[in-house]
């Protein structure tokens, strides 16, 4: 348990008068006497932490001022606490967690275990168990160390400075119409994408956006089609609204709708990563994205367009969106802003059909709140001045460079049989692999030797999925690149020679 800091004495009353709501024969006095020494004894109030006065105490609690004071002199006789004149009344310098509650305290047999509902159960399988941050090789983790932080930190101060009463209070308009403005002329121009300011909905991280399009055009039991494989954030967002998660093959011009499995409902939404498929990289041509909007106005379906990191492109121009062949306006767009910028922003953004602007707007107001009008004016300004292309530019520079600073140290391993995706686009490479026994092994000793290695089967809904590994590199410096990846080289290599040898034991 954390303990209280001094400077937070201020609460002591609080939790004082959600400990005595209990029902308990006991005195008051002695109420209180238990819970403060318990406390103290526990480290919730640390050594040295000023207690109210019991006038404030006596106050706040609603109750007489002798109870307090029976109660703190006798714990000063106990030593648990000591006064100070002229100052107040502290808790003693005393062993920090070290002395054990008393028996009439203890509770039986421990925190119950958390029953979860089976929903909860489901999601945990799509979050995997945080194992500690590795440089090398996350997916999704742009450069953090080139962001221009002292430009951005002056911006946020200037309009936090700047920011209206209004700003502070509840609001309902989508978000500051000066991003919404800039994001609008930004998207048409660099993404090919059919929209007004109105149109464009700010949320909290694409995730949110995920979210808020399932309650608002889907029931439980609906059918989502998803990549197969694809994106464990949108698969957990549809799965935790109760949607019927329908995994649809990827091949080499991206989702194929001529492959749904048999036997599911139409679909409600259809998930999609068309600019730049992930994890497997693929474009999807043209002739898939045609059948895939013929599709959704069959089934009277939505699209859901994740245009997650479409301004790192390589060795092609950018491709339109899908949404900007849509005369129909049956997909909705969705934007990030974690990959370009950072992580921590939590901003991302719907562009939506004219139809559904106003109730999704409502919806969001009164499901998540909106906030952060203060940073959502000066993203708008870093976009309107032209930071937002300067950076996109460099962090494309950069990604090119690393990427190609990766395979030139898994080289060795490429030259022996390695597979590496084409790596056109985006930030990370997939490194394909034979088996499911050689994806496991390779992800246990880079667990070990400080390397992510993130296993590809685990992006698929169904088993057993393809084998291989998703490297992230955008968000890994050079030497650390050097270093994780000769280890995977070698430890590759020598997992493919050990194997060679084993065949050829003879009998």
């Amino acid at each position: 348990m954390e303990p209280v800091a001094a400077v937070h004495a201020d609460w002591v009353g609080e939790a004082l008068g959600i400990e005595l709501t209990r029902t308990s024969s006991l005195p008051l006095a002695r109420r209180l006497y238990r819970a403060l020494r318990s406390w103290v004894q526990s480290g919730r109030l640390a050594s040295g932490c000023r207690l109210p006065s019991s006038r404030r105490l006596a106050r706040e609690l609603g109750v007489g001022r002798n109870s307090v004071l029976d109660a703190i002199d006798q714990l000063v006789a106990e030593g648990f606490l000591e006064p100070r004149p002229g100052a107040g009344t502290f808790v003693a310098d005393l062993p920090f967690g070290r002395i054990e509650a008393p028996a009439e305290e203890a509770s039986g047999g421990g925190a119950p275990r958390a029953a979860l509902s089976p929903r909860g159960e489901r999601l945990l399988r799509f979050s995997a168990a945080s194992g500690g941050h590795h440089e090398a090789f996350p997916p999704g983790v742009p450069a953090l160390d080139r962001f221009p932080r002292e430009l951005w930190e002056r911006l946020l101060r200037r309009h936090q400075r700047r920011a209206p009463d209004a700003w502070l209070d509840y609001r309902t308009q989508g978000g500051v119409t000066a991003l919404r403005e800039v994001l609008c002329d930004y998207l048409r121009l660099s993404r090919s994408v059919r929209c007004r300011p109105e149109q464009v909905l700010v949320v909290q991280g694409a995730q949110q956006g995920f979210e808020l399009i399932a309650r608002m055009l889907a029931d439980a039991g609906d059918t989502v089609w998803m990549e197969e494989p694809g994106y464990g954030g949108a698969q957990a967002c549809f799965d935790a609204s109760g949607l019927a998660l329908v995994p649809v093959p990827v091949d080499g011009e991206g989702l194929d709708p001529a492959r749904v499995p048999s036997g599911h409902a139409a679909p409600r939404l259809i998930y999609v990563t068309p600019s730049h498929q992930y994890p497997s990289g693929v474009t999807m041509s043209l002739a898939r994205r045609l059948a895939l909007l013929e599709a959704a106005e069959t089934h009277g379906a939505w699209i859901v367009e994740d245009d997650y990191d479409s301004e790192f492109r390589y060795d092609q121009r950018p491709i339109a969106a899908l949404q900007g062949l849509s005369e129909s306006a049956r997909v909705i767009y969705v934007g990030t802003l974690s990959k370009v910028l950072y992580p921590g922003l939590r901003l991302g953004y719907l562009v939506l059909p004219e139809s559904l602007v106003e109730p999704f707007r409502r919806a969001n107001a009164r499901l998540h709140r909106e906030g952060q009008y203060a940073v959502q004016a000066a993203l708008g300004e870093f976009i309107a001045a032209g930071h937002f292309s300067r950076h996109v530019r460099r962090m494309r520079d950069c990604y090119r460079r690393r990427q190609a600073l990766l395979r030139r140290v898994l080289a060795p391993a490429v030259a022996r049989g390695l597979e590496l995706s084409q790596g056109q686009a985006g930030m990370h490479l997939v490194a394909w692999l034979g088996d499911r026994a050689l994806e496991a092994e390779l992800v246990a000793r880079g667990a070990a030797a400080g390397v992510t290695l993130s296993p590809l089967s685990g992006f698929y809904l169904e088993a057993p999925g393809r084998p291989g590994l998703v490297l992230g590199y955008a968000g890994t410096r050079d030497d650390e690149i050097r270093r994780a990846g000769r280890w995977l080289a070698e430890t590759w290599l020598a997992l493919v020679e050990e194997r060679a040898a084993a065949t050829n034991v003879p009998g």
